[in-house]
Order: C-alpha cells, then sequence, then structure tokens
C-alpha cells in the first residue's frame, strides 16, 4: 500500500532527504550519552535493586518519538506532492468515412487470420490515430449500410468496427458503387475542409438485380460532391498473373482476377486520391500510414499539470510525536535527580 502511494507522488525538493544522514547521528548521540550515564563502579549488593519494571522497558520511546518527529519534517521539507497531467486536444480536423467490403470473399484466410480481421484491426488502429477527425463507418456486400454515421466519439466507432463480420445481415455479392455512394452520402452535410473516403474491399463489382447505383455513377457523385477517395484493394493472391499459352494471345487468370484494380485506380485518381495494394496486414498497416500521413489534420495538444501538496500531514504527525514525547518525559517517563 505504502509502495503504491509512493508511486504516484513527487517531490519537490528531493534534496532534502539528505537530511536523513542526521538521523544516525541522533543515535550514535544519543547512545554516548546513555552510556555515560551508567555507574562505571558495579557494587553485587545491588543488584537485588535492578528489578526489571515498565519503566525500565520504555525507557527509549521518547528518543524514538523524537527521531520519528525528525523523519516526518524531513519529509515534509522534501514537499511531496500529487501531479496530475491532462491533456486538451484541439484543432481543425477532417471528416473521413471508412467504406469497407463485408462480403463473404473478405473471410478468406490468405491473410491471417483472415482479411476481415486484418481489415478491422488496421482499421482500429488508424482510428485511434486520428484524435480530432470525425470518422464514419459504411459496409457493402450486395448492399450497403450505415454502420456507424460520423462522429468524434472514438470508442463507439471501435466497437462497430469490432463487431463486423463477413455476410452478416446483408445480401450477399459486391456493390462498390452504393457502398461508394453511401460513404458520399455521409459527407454530404459535412463543413469540414476536407472530406475523405477510404474504399477498400477485395473484389469487383458483384452487383445483384437490385443494384441501384453502379461504380461510375458513384464516382460522378463523389467528385460532385469534391470527395477525396483512397481506395485499397486487398488480397494476398496477385492480380496481374498472365497465362500464355502456345500462339493465343496473353490472357489474364481469371482465378487470380479478382480485384478490379481498374476500375479502382480510376475512382481514386479522379477524385484526387491514391490507390493501394494491400497483400498482408503489414502492407495494410502502411497503406493507413501513408493515408494517415497525406490527410494531416491539424492537431494541438495543451499540457496542463497540477499539483496537490501533501506535506501537511507529515508535519502534523511530527507535531504529534513531539507532543507525545514531552508528554510522557514530564509524566510517566520523568527522571528524578
Amino acid at each position: 500500500m505504502l509502495y503504491d502511494w509512493l508511486r504516484n507522488i513527487d517531490f519537490a525538493y528531493p534534496l532534502a532527504f539528505g537530511l536523513f544522514a542526521l538521523v544516525p547521528l541522533m543515535i550514535f548521540w544519543y547512545r554516548k550519552k546513555y552510556d555515560s550515564r551508567l555507574a562505571t563502579v558495579r557494587v553485587s549488593s545491588a543488584e537485588a535493586f535492578n528489578t526489571p519494571s515498565a519503566k525500565t522497558y520504555f525507557r527509549h520511546i521518547p528518543f524514538i518519538l523524537r527521531v520519528l518527529a525528525i523523519a516526518a519534517l524531513i519529509m515534509a521539507l522534501a514537499r511531496p506532492q500529487k501531479r496530475n497531467d491532462q491533456q486538451q486536444t484541439v484543432g481543425e480536423g477532417i471528416d473521413i468515412v471508412l467504406c469497407m467490403d463485408v462480403s463473404g470473399s473478405m473471410g478468406s484466410r490468405d491473410i491471417l487470420p483472415s482479411r476481415m480481421e486484418v481489415a478491422k484491426e488496421v482499421a482500429e488502429e488508424f482510428v485511434r490515430s486520428r484524435p480530432v477527425d470525425r470518422i464514419g463507418l459504411v459496409i457493402f456486400s450486395g448492399e450497403s449500410f450505415t454502420q456507424c454515421p460520423i462522429t468524434t466519439d472514438r470508442n463507439t466507432l471501435i466497437r462497430q468496427i469490432q463487431t463486423l463480420e463477413s455476410r452478416r445481415f446483408l445480401k450477399d455479392g459486391t456493390v462498390i458503387g452504393e457502398g461508394l455512394a453511401t460513404a458520399v452520402d455521409r459527407l454530404s452535410e459535412s463543413k469540414a475542409k476536407s472530406r475523405v473516403i477510404i474504399l477498400l474491399t477485395d473484389g469487383k463489382e458483384d452487383a445483384p438485380d437490385t443494384r441501384l447505383i453502379d461504380p461510375v455513377t458513384a464516382l460522378e457523385i463523389a467528385k460532385s460532391h469534391q470527395v477525396k477517395v483512397y481506395a485499397i484493394g486487398m488480397g494476398a493472391i496477385p492480380s496481374n498473373i498472365v497465362e500464355i499459352t502456345g500462339n493465343a494471345p496473353p490472357q489474364r487468370n481469371a482465378a487470380m482476377d479478382f480485384i478490379d484494380e481498374d476500375l479502382l485506380r480510376r475512382i481514386a485518381n479522379e477524385t484526387g486520391g491514391k490507390y493501394f495494394r494491400a497483400k498482408d496486414k503489414e502492407g495494410l498497416q502502411n497503406i493507413y500510414k501513408q493515408i494517415d500521413q497525406l490527410e494531416r489534420s491539424k492537431v494541438e495538444i495543451t499540457s496542463y499539470k497540477r499539483y496537490r501538496e501533501l506535506f501537511l500531514p507529515f508535519v502534523f504527525a511530527a507535531l504529534g510525536f513531539l507532543l507525545i514525547e514531552i508528554i510522557l518525559r514530564f509524566t510517566w517517563l520523568k527522571k528524578f535527580p
């Protein structure tokens, strides 16, 4: 308990602890003075009068109390303080929407433990690194859905990211256009100086018959609202493998060509953003770091240090020890010449 208390205490004048060197000197002086009071000649017939009493056992108590009083005063002179550090963060933030693909393919384990789990973990790290931005979350598979409106409530947003699962509640498929359009809609009323969408997908447009907005239309909507899009294609399998068979013209391997990089690159370039390819967790982390550097917020952090003085208890303790010593010296432990 004492260790936990001292661990949170600072001392304004730690050099005062050097005064503890006086304590051994006091003990030496007291011992020498006490020995000088003892008789130098022992008489055997006086042994019968050396019967121990309570006063004999407690005769050193006043000196012990005085040492404790000196120790308490030294602690008070060191000026113990309890420090409380506070930070106030202000700045001009950016409105950002994370637009994440949650289709069934995001459960693939080519990036362990899965594409979805890695995407969630890295997105959470990104959210924690943006202290003054408003951030929202839009998800899509065969349809799109606003999981969390743009907000400054980091804890709520992070909880929403952590609960994401592939193919949950939404229809199967991949509607990149509708996901992008929904994300733009979340930013349509934004007054921020910069509005950004981070679009992450591991596939190409695979829309059901109920699709309302195609990717090209969504791109035009983003451009009209001056929203910048950073597009990320996620997956460990390369998408640029070309098969050559005999004299036949080169053909892409359909099994490998699972990301529409041309579409994602077009969306990013025409909105002023950038296209990235994430083949593993480290790559995705680096991509988010690059985006973090490209879209810096103006942040001002003011630190406050508040101190609460704790020397008074030691002063009162010292006075208490001295008072008890005086009372004992002039009452129960009083000496007679």
